[in-house]
């Protein structure tokens, strides 16, 4: 059955406010459902999770194949500027690319070195919050979520704090790109943000090579291995990618986190009695209803056994992770949004070789920002009905206005 006919539609507003029955009724009808483009969709949670680490699945076909040997027209790049910054992005890349680059990365980027912030991002949310909120009205998007991530990414980087508001434009702009649906003038747009985006960083790494400080520029410009290090393609690529993947991921989460919290009052007390952790508590926020809902992979080999079925090169996956993340065989009583549910082992950050190198940094602001919040602002309500993005991918509110008693 087309999942069309089941309801899936990522242009209807309907569907986008609340996707999950349609989930529901997706995992019914079989583990691989077509649509009308060639995808095949997949809405379970071990079906996803197999795809994400299976080596005849990769995000791009072009590390082995050329255009006519993988059965794809030629390939016409209408968006140059936008390649050039997606082509040493970790999310494409597969090894042995992807390994050499990751380890680098990940050789600096440490699980130290996040944790090391966490009183700067202690010190970005108390500011941002105290900034937002002091009229007893915040619009936790633009007010708070939004400017709080570019600024911990700012300190991450070691880009002035003045700066924000570009890298924000630009990200917005880029993200469009992934969509299943975008318009010619969202196209048009991510094409120049990506050309100002990387001349940015072009420069920035220019000056972080002659003045070198303590941030994660500086890092990838001086990391080494076997005597070689990064390019400065590969940095900008990661530069971008750890911008728009990791301030996406936060501000959405927290937006439909605690939009989740406002309409379960009682998981929300939970959190505020410190019955449950902020940290426990961020994890559901993730799964329960996630910010990426949907990840792609190509078929690279003949006789891909997945889901079900059986695949042939060139076919293409498109695996669900909202779908997966609500789904009754893997988590019980899915559909429940339970802060204390302690389930870590969601897909909210992808798995396998894409995993998300920046899980660490966002589960670190997400927890600061709930435990700024509980302790601000205990007594919350909604002060406007709030609705999502008209974009089915990248999943989040545009705006989510809350009022605050103290």
């Amino acid at each position: 059955m087309d999942i069309a006919e089941l309801g899936f539609d990522p242009t209807d507003r309907a569907f986008l406010a609340d996707p999950y029955p349609v989930y529901t009724r997706l995992r019914a009808a079989g583990r691989a459902l077509p649509d009308d483009s060639g995808r095949w969709y997949l809405p379970h949670f071990a079906d996803v999770h197999a795809a994400l680490r299976h080596r005849g699945l990769g995000r791009i076909y072009q590390h082995r194949f050329t255009d006519e040997e993988f059965g794809r027209p030629a390939t016409e790049q209408q968006h140059p500027r936008w390649a050039e910054s997606e082509r040493w992005s970790l999310l494409n890349l597969e090894p042995p690319d992807h390994t050499r680059i990751r380890r680098m990365v990940s050789s600096v980027f440490t699980a130290k070195a996040v944790a090391g912030l966490r009183p700067v991002i202690e010190r970005a949310a108390s500011d941002q919050w105290d900034a937002a909120g002091s009229g007893g009205e915040v619009e936790l998007i633009a007010d708070y979520a939004q400017p709080f991530s570019i600024t911990v990414i700012c300190a991450l980087l070691g880009v002035p704090v003045q700066d924000g508001p570009d890298l924000l434009r630009w990200s917005h702009a880029i993200v469009k790109m992934y969509e299943l649906h975008s318009t010619p003038a969202e196209r048009s747009a991510a094409e120049q943000a990506s050309a100002e985006f990387i001349e940015y960083t072009q420069g920035l790494i220019a000056r972080k090579r002659a003045e070198p400080l303590d941030d994660l520029v500086t890092r990838l410009v001086q990391v080494r291995e076997d005597g070689g290090g990064l390019t400065d393609a590969e940095i900008v690529s990661t530069v971008i990618v750890l911008l728009n993947a990791g301030h996406e991921a936060t501000v959405n989460t927290l937006g439909n986190g605690m939009r989740a919290l406002l309409r379960h009052p009682e998981q929300w007390q939970r959190i505020v009695t410190g019955e449950v952790s902020t940290a426990d508590a961020a994890e559901e926020m993730l799964r329960w209803d996630a910010p990426l809902q949907l990840f792609e992979r190509w078929v690279l080999d003949d006789g891909v056994e997945l889901a079900g079925r059986t695949f042939t090169r060139g076919d293409r996956i498109a695996m669900l992770f909202g779908s997966a993340n609500r789904d009754p065989q893997r988590f019980p009583d899915a559909d429940a949004f339970d802060v204390g549910r302690g389930d870590a082992a969601h897909i909210g950050f992808g798995a396998g070789t894409h995993f998300c190198i920046g899980a660490p940094l966002a589960r670190l602001e997400l927890d600061v920002s709930l435990e700024r919040i509980r302790s601000a602002a205990p007594e919350l309500s909604a002060a406007a009905e709030p609705e999502y993005q008209p974009y089915f991918v990248i999943r989040g509110l545009q705006a989510l206005h809350l009022r605050t008693v103290a």
